[in-house]
C-alpha cells in the first residue's frame, strides 16, 4: 500500500507542471495577435493528443525515476550491509574504548587515593620522625644536664657530635639519628655501669689550683679520684662557676686510704658522702661574726656606734637605779609617828634616815613643819621634780636609739640594692654570685638595726617604769606625810584660799597632790598648754 501511494504521489509531481502551463494564460504579445489575426486557432481535436503526450512523457519520466529509484534501492542494499557492518565494528569499538576509559578512571581514581595514602603516611611518619628527633634532642639535652661533673670528660665527644650532628646541613636526617642513637646507647651504658660502678681516667683541679690526672671511680651519683702517683684522694665535685671537677680531700686518713685502694683495685669500702657535696658547700658559707659584720658595708659603724652608747647608758642608769635606796615601811611610820605627836626633831630625823629620793624629800617636808600646808607641798614638789629629772636623764636617748637603729638598716638596705643594681648593669643578671654582696648588705644592715632597736626599746621601756615606780613610792609616801600633817595642823593655820592668792601658786605645776584643787587645775592648764605647743 505505501508502495502504491508513492507510484501516486510521484506521478502527481511529474504532471502538475504540465497541468500548471496549461491553465496558466499565455500573455498576449503583439506579435501573438497578430498571428492570430493572420492565421486560425488550433481546435478542440487538438487537446486530447498534447494530454496523451504529456501522459507519456510523465509516463517515461516516471519510469525513468523508478529506475533511478530501484538503481539506488540497489545501491543502497549494496552498501547497507557493509555500512551496518562497519557501524556494528565502529560500535564495538566505541564499547570497547568506553570500557577501556572506564578502567583508566578507575586506575586513576585508585591511584589518586593510594597516592594520598602514600602521602598522609608519609607526612604521619615525618611527624613521627620530627617527634622522635625532639624527644631525642630533649633526652640528650637532660643527659647532659644529669651527669656528673666528672663524666663530662669521658662524654665529651659523644656530646659534641651529637649536638653538631643537628645543626650540620650537610649530614642526611639517617646521619643525625644515627649519631644520636650513639649517644643513646652510651647514656645507657652508663646505667648499667652506674649500679655497679665504673672507672674511667680523667683529670681534677686540686686545692693549689694545680690540674691533675689520675682515675675516677663512679658508683652512683658520688665520684671519688685517685692521682697516677696515689699522692692526691678524694672526692671528685664541682665548683660554683666552673665547668672542671674539683678535688675535695678527705678529713680522715682511713677514708683517704680506703679511697686510694678502690682506685687503685677496683675492690673496697667505699668513701660516701651522704650529702653529695652540699656539707662542703654549706661549710665555705660559713663565716664569722666579724665578716658577717664587714659584709653590712659602711652603715654597720653608726649602728654598732649606737648600740654601744645605748648600752652604756642602760647599764649606768641599771646600776644608779641599783644603789639608789627604797624607803623602809618601819623608818617612814616612825617619821609620821613623830609627827602625830608634834616632835618636830624627831621627825627631822626620822626622815633623815629613811635615805634616798624619798628620805631627802621627806626631811624637806619635815623641816617646814609648823609652816603651813601648801608651802609643805610646793618644797616636796620641788624636791621630787629635781629626782624626776635625775631619773630620767638619758633615757630619752636610749629611746632615740630605738627608733633610729631601723632608719639607720633602711639606709643600709638602699644602699645595698643600688650597689646590686649597679653590678646588674655592669655584669648582667647571670651571675647570681656577683650580686649576692649587695643584697647581703642590703639584708646584714636590717639586721643589726632590728637587733639594735628591738633591746633599746625593751631596755627603755623596763628603766622607765623603774623610774616611775620610784616616782610613784615617792607620790605616796608624800602623801601620808601631807595627810598626817593636816590631821596635827591646829585650824586655820596657812588655809587654802589665803594660798591660792599668793603668786607662788600661779607658778608652779602639781603631779600627784591629790589634795589640792587649785594645784590640780594649774597642773590640767599647763599639760593643754603642753599638747597644743607639740601639736603646733
Amino acid at each position: 500500500m505505501i508502495k502504491n501511494l508513492t507510484l501516486g504521489g510521484l506521478l502527481l509531481l511529474l504532471l502538475l507542471p504540465a497541468l500548471r502551463a496549461q491553465e496558466s494564460p499565455v500573455p498576449e504579445s503583439p506579435a501573438a495577435g497578430s498571428a492570430a489575426q493572420e492565421g486560425p486557432a488550433p481546435t478542440r481535436a487538438q487537446e486530447p493528443a498534447k494530454l496523451e503526450d504529456a501522459a507519456r512523457s510523465a509516463e517515461q519520466r516516471l519510469e525513468a525515476s523508478l529506475r533511478e529509484l530501484a538503481e539506488l534501492r540497489a545501491q543502497m542494499a549494496a552498501e547497507k550491509l557493509p555500512l551496518s557492518k562497519r557501524l556494528s565494528e565502529l560500535e564495538a569499538e566505541l564499547t570497547a574504548a568506553r570500557q577501556e576509559f572506564q578502567k583508566t578512571s578507575r586506575d586513576l581514581d585508585d591511584r589518586a587515593l593510594k597516592l594520598n595514602s602514600l602521602r598522609d603516611s608519609i607526612k604521619s611518619y615525618q611527624n613521627q620522625a620530627s617527634h622522635l628527633s625532639t624527644l631525642v634532642t630533649d633526652y640528650l639535652r637532660n643527659f647532659e644536664s644529669r651527669l656528673h661533673v666528672v663524666e663530662i670528660q669521658r662524654y665529651k665527644d659523644a656530646l659534641a657530635k651529637a649536638r653538631l650532628a643537628r645543626e650540620n646541613t650537610a649530614l642526611t636526617p639517617e646521619e643525625v639519628f644515627e649519631a644520636q642513637a650513639e649517644l643513646v646507647e652510651l647514656s645507657l651504658t652508663r646505667l648499667h655501669e652506674a649500679l655497679g660502678g665504673t672507672t674511667f681516667p680523667g683529670h681534677v683541679v686540686a686545692t693549689s689550683g694545680l690540674v691533675i690526672a689520675g682515675r675516677f671511680t663512679l658508683v652512683g651519683p658520688a665520684a671519688v679520684f685517685r692521682s697516677e702517683d696515689g699522692q692526691h684522694v678524694g672526692t671528685a665535685e664541682q665548683k660554683l662557676g666552673s665547668l672542671e671537677p674539683a678535688l675535695i680531700p678527705f678529713a680522715r686518713a682511713e677514708d683517704a686510704d680506703a679511697a686510694r685502694a678502690l682506685v687503685a683495685s677496683g675492690e673496697g669500702t667505699f668513701p660516701l658522702d651522704p650529702t653529695l657535696g652540699n656539707a662542703h658547700k654549706i661549710e665555705e658559707t660559713q663565716e664569722t661574726l666579724l665578716e658577717h659584720i664587714q659584709a653590712g658595708g659602711p652603715v654597720m659603724y653608726p649602728i654598732f656606734a649606737m648600740a654601744g652608747t645605748a648600752l652604756l647608758v642602760v647599764i649606768l642608769k641599771w646600776v644608779s637605779f641599783l644603789f639608789m635606796r627604797r624607803p623602809s615601811r618601819s623608818r617612814v611610820a616612825a617619821m609620821l609617828a613623830a609627827i602625830r605627836q608634834r616632835d618636830h626633831a624627831t621627825a627631822v630625823e626620822q626622815a633623815q634616815r629613811v635615805g634616798g629620793p624619798t628620805g631627802r624629800m621627806l626631811a624637806v617636808g619635815a623641816q617646814h613643819l609648823g609652816e603651813p600646808r601648801e608651802l609643805i607641798e610646793e618644797v616636796m614638789y620641788e624636791t621630787v621634780l629635781e629626782t624626776k629629772l635625775r631619773l630620767n636623764r638619758w633615757l630619752p636617748f636610749v629611746a632615740i636609739c630605738a627608733s633610729s637603729a631601723p632608719l639607720l638598716g633602711l639606709l643600709g638596705t638602699v644602699t645595698g640594692i643600688m650597689n646590686t643594681f649597679k653590678l646588674i648593669t655592669v655584669f648582667g643578671s647571670g651571675d647570681v654570685k656577683m650580686l649576692s654582696g649587695g643584697i647581703s648588705e642590703a639584708l646584714i644592715t636590717t639586721e643589726y638595726g632590728l637587733i639594735v632597736a628591738i633591746p633599746s626599746l625593751l631596755l627603755h621601756a623596763l628603766l622607765s617604769r623603774k623610774a616611775k615606780g620610784m616616782l610613784d613610792q615617792m607620790e605616796k609616801s608624800a602623801v601620808e606625810f601631807l595627810n598626817q600633817v593636816a590631821k596635827t595642823q591646829p585650824a586655820g593655820v596657812g588655809s587654802p584660799e589665803d594660798f591660792r592668792d599668793d603668786e607662788l601658786s600661779a607658778d608652779v605645776g602639781y603631779e600627784f597632790i591629790p589634795a589640792m584643787p587649785r594645784a590640780r587645775e594649774l597642773e590640767h592648764a599647763r599639760a593643754g598648754q603642753t599638747d597644743r605647743t607639740s601639736r603646733r
